[in-house]
């Protein structure tokens, strides 16, 4: 049977009007419907929008991925392209639209600043919000399938009141943390989209401090997607951040960009072609329905975003100090602020006291450690318990006055690390199970005391700076076993394990004055040619040999080869094999 071409022609055409068109990206829809006023654009007319904001619409405007978190700068036109998401739900999927920022104000100005401005040069969006004064606010406006509410974070009874399917919340970083004891709003606010299957959540913020930061915490737990751009001198593509922004000493007004594949110089005028030719990438590719997009102003192509220029800022408000290089590490290199002075001034040490000390171990004892630390008049030693659970006991920090070059001087600390000490459940612990030995500026007085007891896992050491530093590794002298200790992380450590308490718990015989050595340093971010470096800082007018004791001491701990729950049976096996003694009671006085 022969079909005649005509109506193979007609069934054809017919099946392609009935085909529906294929979906248009956001982006596309973007740029061809949505047009900016001159108040809100330099180049005012149709939205061209930067390569990093096209995946973010997109992302936004599909229909797997479930939410977005948006972790920005200032300059990046997030909410220029917050308002053309807007118009897309309003114009292509409509929903109730719930639109959260901090303050009555914040929505106000939103709405009278961007959306009513945007709308009216938009001649697709110009008549799709209605206005009927009986029913509709400025906040508040209704449109065919949907509506839009703009609401205050500082108002909890509105978002406890609305429902939605696609929220938005923009500087979540500026909301308060519990409205009146309400809870926090943005968990409020992301309740009210949960009878929905297809809800679309978008969180986006300027980040505050590390600790407290609700966009941070967020983007941690999303695909954590970063912009790379090429490299001119090989071709790899990397992210750029601010540790590789470079500049000749004092002059941030040749600053470039030193990629970390090749350390190629890339000047701020090929920053516009590179970042065309730029992409997403996933750091975290493994989660799925959360996007999660680092958008800073350092790939921004504005004119007030050059890389000299953003130098010369940073240079600025780093001479102002922590008020002013707060808002300029927020604001364009949209990262947290880590507060400097992380000390331990809030940990009550009282709390983690308990009776014990080298005369009275814990019960539950396996291992004793010791760290040593050399000054010009005497030696001292920090004596660490170690429990089968990584239980850590500071038993006692005993001083050996003398200098480090007369041989009594370490003659007593021999005797004090050969020592017996008696376990409560029967046998003696006979002497430290591993030492470590600062070398400092005593390195030959040290070689000559540890170098014939290494047996005894007597070792040298020598700290090296570097929070990536592994705790222990060792020197490639082959005359004396040099311990090479990562004391920053070492330190980091202590400071983590005293604020957590119970795991690292001191004796009752030690006072105010240990204490203080304990807390004698606090970690600080300074900065040097634009990068940051954290590192620990001795507070005038302490001393801080106790803390250092204490971290050889807790590396010694990688040097034990024994069982330590082994050790503790072995303890109550003596325990319990010891001859009961006999008391006969005279009564000769009765």
């Amino acid at each position: 049977m022969t079909i005649d071409p005509r109506f193979a022609r007609l069934r054809a055409t017919t099946l392609d009007a009935l085909r529906p068109p294929p979906k248009l990206r956001l982006s596309e829809w973007a740029e061809a419907n949505v047009r900016l006023p001159s108040s809100l654009s330099a180049t005012p007319g149709p939205m061209r929008l930067w390569p990093q904001q096209r995946e973010i619409l997109d992302v936004i405007g599909d229909d797997v991925t479930e939410r977005v978190s948006i972790l920005k700068s200032a300059r990046v036109g997030a909410t220029q392209a917050m308002t053309a998401a807007l118009g897309h739900f309003v114009q292509n999927d409509p929903a109730p639209v719930i639109v959260v920022l901090p303050s009555e104000e914040d929505c106000r100005t939103f709405v009278v600043s961007n959306v009513e401005p945007v709308w009216s040069e938009s001649p697709t969006l110009r008549n799709s919000l209605t206005q009927d004064n009986s029913r509709d606010t400025l906040l508040h406006r209704r449109y065919p399938g949907g509506s839009l509410m703009v609401l205050s974070a500082r108002a909890p009874r509105n978002l406890r009141a609305r429902t939605a399917r696609v929220l938005f919340a923009d500087e979540i970083d500026g909301f308060e943390l519990d409205i009146r004891g309400e809870g926090d709003p943005i968990e409020l606010a992301i309740r009210r989209t949960a009878t929905f299957g297809n809800r679309k959540i978008v969180l986006a913020s300027t980040p505050l401090d590390e600790e407290s930061s609700r966009i941070a915490r967020a983007y941690e737990q999303s695909d954590k997607r970063v912009w790379e751009i090429p490299c001119p001198g090989c071709g790899a593509f990397a992210p750029v951040v601010w540790k590789d922004i470079k500049w000749p000493d004092g002059e941030p007004d040749k600053a470039y960009w030193a990629p970390p594949c090749c350390g190629t110089v890339v000047e701020d005028r090929e920053k516009a072609q590179l970042v065309e030719k730029g992409h997403w990438r996933a750091t975290a590719p493994v989660v799925e329905g959360h996007a999660g997009f680092h958008l800073t102003a350092l790939t921004s192509t504005l004119p007030t975003t050059t890389w000299p220029l953003l130098a010369q800022e940073f240079v600025a408000a780093k001479r102002g100090g922590p008020t002013t290089l707060k808002p300029w590490i927020n604001t364009v290199a949209g990262e947290v602020w880590r507060a400097e002075g992380d000390d331990l001034g809030g940990v009550t040490f009282t709390n983690l006291q308990r009776p014990m000390s080298l005369t009275a171990l814990p019960d539950d004892l396996a291992a004793i450690t010791a760290g040593v630390d050399c000054q010009g008049d005497r030696l001292e030693a920090t004596f660490v318990g170690w429990t089968p659970d990584g239980g850590t006991r500071v038993l006692d920090h005993l001083v050996v006055w003398g200098s480090p070059t007369e041989n009594d001087t370490w003659v007593e600390l021999d005797d004090l690390l050969q020592g017996q000490f008696q376990h409560p459940l029967g046998g003696p612990l006979r002497g430290v199970d591993a030492t470590i030995v600062d070398s400092g500026n005593w390195a030959d007085e040290v070689y000559a005391f540890c170098r014939p007891r290494t047996s005894r896992r007597i070792i040298a050491s020598k700290g090296m700076s570097g929070f990536s530093r592994p705790a222990l590794t060792w020197g490639a002298s082959r005359k004396t076993k040099l311990a090479i200790l990562g004391v920053d992380g070492l330190k980091l450590q202590i400071h983590h394990r005293l604020k957590g308490g119970e795991t690292l718990l001191i004796s009752d015989q030690l006072g105010s004055d240990y204490f203080d050595q304990l807390r004698a340093e606090r970690l600080v971010t300074k900065y040097s040619r634009g990068q940051s470096v954290r590192q620990w800082e001795l507070i005038s007018g302490r001393r801080n040999e106790g803390l250092d004791c204490l971290a050889y001491a807790i590396a010694a701990r990688s040097l034990l080869r024994c069982d330590l729950q082994a050790r503790l049976a072995a303890q109550k096996n003596i325990s319990a094999s010891l001859p009961t003694r006999t008391v006969i009671r005279s009564r000769w006085l009765s």
